[in-house]
């Protein structure tokens, strides 16, 4: 059963008739071999693309010895501080769980998240993954949106375990006609993804309907693996981008992916 979340104040007035989505594998707020703590500037980078909601993954809800030892270390887990006054609405997936602390997928959102659930797609083995479902209320639309944030595994043969996962969830609680975004990072560098959600789960990714192939995002300095996504059922897209290395590269590993999606 999805969880009801308290709602904050955020919907607007006006009928929604597109989302734009953005995202971002956060690295747990650190560069590339974390070398330096840089969420604060992810943060300002962030909010300059004025999406509307928002995927992470590697995103840290606490961590016990960074918050005694790093400089400008923040007090709220790092999905509020990300979400600042900017996105009233946030859902946090935990996924891995460790002696210091922990982390996962979360989803910031300007419009309610009327229910989340977490669902733990951790097959055999250290890595912990997790499906973050929301469930978004937009104001003048009688259905509701769908969104999932996805972190797959490492291992070909876990990730075709999780997308099959993936496409059970979407029959199973995502409505047949509802908008739905299916975004985050897939390690899918094989590029089996798009069949199996195609053909499981109806879901078509924006990048191969707009350019005929998958970005190119890892590693972020100079992408040569496609394996961030967004995928779409029931939504059109336009002109999905990846977003310049320059601040991005600095920022996270992963180049992050922007679209606007017409419901």
């Amino acid at each position: 059963m999805l969880v009801k979340p308290p709602l904050h104040s955020g919907a607007t007035a006006a009928p929604a008739t597109s989302l734009k989505v953005m995202t971002v594998n956060t690295h747990k707020g650190f560069t590339a071999l974390n070398r330096k703590f840089i969420l604060p500037e992810l943060r300002d980078a962030v909010r300059t693309v004025g999406a509307d909601v928002v995927f992470l993954q590697e995103v840290l809800g606490t961590h016990s010895r960074h918050s005694r030892k790093v400089d400008n270390w923040p007090e709220a887990p790092h999905y509020e501080f990300l979400a600042d006054t900017m996105w009233p609405q946030f859902a946090y997936g935990r996924n891995a769980v460790y002696p210091k602390g922990h982390h996962g997928n979360a989803v910031l959102s300007k419009f309610p998240i009327v229910h989340h659930r977490n669902h733990d797609v951790s097959i055999v083995g250290p890595e912990k993954r997790g499906l973050l479902h929301c469930v978004l209320r937009l104001p003048g639309r009688p259905i509701d949106v769908h969104v999932i944030c996805a972190h797959l595994g490492l291992a070909e043969a876990h990730r075709l375990q999780q997308l099959e996962l993936l496409c059970h969830i979407v029959r199973d609680e995502v409505p047949a006609n509802a908008p739905l975004v299916v975004a985050g990072d897939f390690n899918d560098w094989r590029g089996r993804a798009h069949q199996i959600l195609a053909q499981g789960a109806s879901l078509s990714e924006v990048f191969v309907q707009a350019h005929g192939s998958a970005a190119r995002t890892f590693p972020a300095r100079f992408p040569l693996l496609s394996l961030d996504r967004i995928y779409v059922r029931n939504a059109s897209v336009h002109s999905p981008v990846v977003l310049p290395r320059r601040p991005w590269s600095h920022l996270s590993d992963h180049a992050p992916l922007v679209a606007e999606i017409a419901l």
